[in-house]
């Protein structure tokens, strides 16, 4: 019985790693074992990153609240507990949008909680 090499289908799988690799530096881009290492590598981080955006976005929107509390007396934790006592719904990505761009409406939530 003749040896079956199934050229179609591994021609595939390397183009697929060949395309991902594009853009890549030196032989990162054109060489079989060298893309392979790279886009692996590239798509671990890309998952773990993912998840990593988040909490950047959450600490990014923290720090914003907080400087903005600050101008009015406030620190970040004790605007936060009367935020919650008060009963007002606004998450941080909201509270962070409108302390950095919209000072007035920041301002108004701040004189509700006194």
């Amino acid at each position: 019985m003749p040896l079956s090499n199934n050229a179609v289908a591994s021609r595939a799988r390397r183009k697929k790693i060949f395309k991902l690799a594009k853009g890549s530096f030196g032989r990162r881009k054109n060489v079989w074992t060298v893309a392979k290492n790279s886009v692996e590598k590239g798509l671990t981080y890309a998952y773990r990153d993912r998840r990593n955006k988040k909490r950047e976005f959450r600490s990014l929107w923290i720090q914003r609240i907080n400087a903005g509390a600050r101008q009015y007396g406030m620190s970040y934790s004790v605007f936060m507990g009367k935020l919650n006592r008060s009963g007002i719904e606004l998450n941080r990505k909201v509270l962070a949008d409108l302390a950095l761009n919209h000072p007035e409406a920041f301002k108004a939530v701040c004189t509700q909680l006194a």
